[in-house]
């Protein structure tokens, strides 16, 4: 023994957390009162990615990843408590559906694909996945509506584009995008308020097609400019 704390040992801590002498905060969270902090831990993990890109050390990003675990771990132990799925059924799924999803790496049929046919193939096989949920209303409304609005509208309109065939081109979103500036340049200052969000609105929705078609991370790279402005007004000083 290393003085490490292994898997099983975290196990055992989130359990007497949760237990009868556990600790109040932990023992009175329920799955509804967790869920602001999946988000946050999750915005963290991706702060701490972006630190690791910019210095080299991960440090950050490991403790942040060990904050999303408790997380799921939390939410698994209230799950068994609740006598609706454990832990180990939550790892069950997840590897079944990794091996179910990679037929051309744990199969032999689909040895040898491209990329595209793979793809493809991945698409199908959770098309089949879905059959028979009956929590899923829509194809379009099964995309969350908790996701940030430009990643949503991104998988929104790919899906509308392959469901529907409504998708428009890079072109036709420039042009609609030309026009709806045209239109914001001509509009008063202190006109419209309803019109300038509609117009504002179009944009954006152009925008997340463009970035759909050209397969650009449009929330990611809005972060990113507003972290160059950011540098830009108050530089990081070296050590």
């Amino acid at each position: 023994m290393d003085g490490r704390y292994s898997f099983e040992d975290f196990i055992h801590i989130v359990e007497k957390l949760r237990g009868e002498e556990g600790c109040p905060w932990d023992r009175k969270q329920t799955h509804e009162s967790l869920r602001p902090c999946m988000m946050e831990e999750a915005a963290e993990l991706l702060s701490s990615i972006r630190i690791y890109e910019k210095t080299g050390n991960a440090e950050n990003m490991r403790e942040e990843l060990g904050d999303i675990l408790l997380q799921v771990m939390l939410h698994s132990q209230i799950a068994k408590e609740e006598q609706l799925f454990t832990l180990e059924d939550v790892i069950h799924e997840i590897s079944a559906k990794m091996v179910r999803r990679h037929p051309h790496v744990f199969g032999n049929e689909n040895k040898g694909k491209q990329e595209d046919e793979i793809r493809a193939d991945w698409e199908e096989i959770k098309r089949k996945e879905k059959e028979g949920k009956t929590w899923i209303e829509s194809p379009l409304r099964e995309i969350p509506e908790e996701l940030p609005a430009l990643s949503r509208a991104s998988k929104v309109l790919k899906k509308l584009d392959r469901l529907y065939g409504k998708g428009n081109s890079y072109e036709e979103n420039a042009k609609q995008m030309e026009r709806a500036i045209k239109k914001l340049a001509q509009l008063q200052p202190d006109g419209n308020q309803m019109e300038l969000q509609e117009l504002m609105g179009d944009i954006l929705v152009n925008l997340s097609d463009i970035a759909r078609l050209k397969k650009i991370p449009l929330e990611q790279i809005l972060t990113d400019r507003i972290e160059d402005m950011i540098d830009q007004y108050e530089p990081v000083e070296e050590p």
